[in-house]
């Protein structure tokens, strides 16, 4: 497997974007929730980006791929944590709609590349 350069995936840079918009809302967030949500919400935004370039580095796809796998699974988690700041009325419904079609997107994008990624 050649290396990828992941500054040109378009899944590193939509988690890029991902990570700061998130970093941008997370400080709407009441204060109560800086050690809570908030830090449990950068965390994740960070990682997916995090674990794509990390993944590049590896020498073969197998491993590659568990990279991939753990940026994907921290998408997940962001969606679920976007969904509890919703819930606790720290959005409104368009911008939750909008943040949710984005790690949508990353999710597709993501599972779409480790689908087509060679042994």
């Amino acid at each position: 497997m050649g290396r990828h350069n992941f500054k040109k995936l378009k899944i590193w840079q939509k988690g890029i974007e991902l990570a700061s918009y998130n970093y941008k809302l997370t400080r709407t967030f009441p204060d109560f929730e800086k050690y809570n949500l908030v830090s449990q919400m950068n965390r994740s935004a960070v990682s997916i980006p995090s674990n794509i370039a990390e993944g590049t580095s590896k020498s073969t796809s197998r491993h590659f791929k568990k990279y991939l796998e753990n940026s994907l699974g921290s998408a997940f988690e962001w969606e679920t944590q976007l969904i509890i700041a919703y819930n606790e009325n720290y959005l409104n419904k368009n911008k939750f709609e909008e943040l949710e079609n984005e790690i949508l997107q990353i999710q597709k994008m993501t599972g779409s590349f480790l689908d087509n990624l060679k042994e």
